[in-house]
């Protein structure tokens, strides 16, 4: 299907058979890819245009970032080998967790409880070799909702799940005069990453239990699947914990919540990864470091660049740092 004539979310399923508000067929059987898809040639070659300076902005956060790791992930163990009078050395990674830092997470990360991964794809034949196998490139958007947010004296909490609209991302683009078209990488920054990078230990370590840890993104909830679905993004990467809010079903009625539980085919309504994910193939990314790049646009006033990312070549991989380069 041609990707400027894609259907509205509320439009979708597209294909006969298919589950209900998905994009499963749209780009064929057994497709490994989603709105992936969106990242054409002609958009490739577009998107290279808007180099104008050179400068290169590595998105990816250091790896021991956060530490302790966040969700009871655990620390990797770096060993290097190899001693005097030894002439070279090796990385050893013990313990490393592909999601205990800045990361894609890809389509085997989360299921949906009906209908299972995307596209209907079998678990085991998802995986992060497809997404290296053509490499990621295109235009990138940043929207800079940390600083716009605060400009309007509503700054982000950073410790609560404070819901990130998408009046907050459409009135954050509008201010900065920066339109979204078809096929972008959406980076929404809200500054969680700079503020945590400020925090002493015993606040990142009670952080890191999961029970305990609050912090700020998308709503839950169908809401929010259409408003991404219908920016026809190719991918959001986003600064914080999961895109969206933690911990799931924050501001959700509690009876609802039950309700939830009791249905699982409800899981969206307190956690939108099983929307996002397995039916609509959007590709979610989490803890990038957008700090650099949000500052470079504050100064010159230009919030779009050419994107790349080159995940690793992990056959049957759930996640993988993005390895994420913006270039302006």
């Amino acid at each position: 299907m041609a990707t400027d004539r894609l259907p509205a979310y509320d439009d979708l399923p597209v294909a006969a058979g298919k589950p209900p508000r998905s994009s499963w067929g749209l780009w064929g059987d057994r497709d490994v890819f989603g709105c992936l898809n969106l990242l054409t040639p002609d958009r490739v070659v577009a998107a290279a245009r808007l180099v104008q300076r050179g400068a290169l902005f590595p998105l990816n956060w250091d790896m021991r970032m956060p530490d302790p790791p966040l969700f009871g992930r655990a620390r990797f163990e770096h060993e290097v080998t190899g001693k005097p009078p030894s002439v070279g050395h090796d990385d050893v990674m013990h313990g490393w967790n592909t999601q205990s830092s800045s990361q894609w997470d890809g389509f085997r990360h989360v299921r949906h409880p009906v209908h299972g991964h995307y596209g209907g794809v079998p678990d085991e034949e998802h995986g992060m070799h497809h997404w290296a196998s053509r490499g990621l490139a295109g235009r990138a958007v940043l929207a800079d909702v940390g600083r716009w947010r605060a400009a309007q004296g509503r700054p982000v909490r950073m410790d609560a799940p404070d819901p990130i609209t998408p009046k907050d991302v459409l009135g954050t683009l509008a201010d900065q005069e920066t339109t979204l078209e078809p096929g972008d990488v959406l980076l929404m920054r809200t500054g969680w990453v700079g503020w945590y990078s400020a925090l002493d230990m015993d606040t990142r370590t009670r952080m890191s239990d999961r029970t305990q840890m609050a912090a700020p993104g998308l709503p839950p909830g169908e809401d929010t699947a259409r408003f991404l679905w219908d920016l026809h993004i190719a991918a959001i990467g986003a600064d914080n914990p999961a895109v969206e809010i933690w911990p799931p079903g924050a501001h959700v009625d509690p009876a609802v919540v039950e309700e939830v539980r009791a249905d699982p085919s409800r899981m969206h309504e307190t956690f939108v990864h099983t929307l996002l994910l397995p039916m609509l193939g959007i590709p979610l990314g989490e803890l990038w470091n957008l700090e650099p790049l949000a500052d470079d646009c504050t100064a010159d006033g230009r919030y779009e660049c050419f994107f790349t990312s080159a995940p690793l070549n992990l056959p049957a991989g759930v996640a993988s740092p993005p390895n994420a380069l913006a270039i302006k």
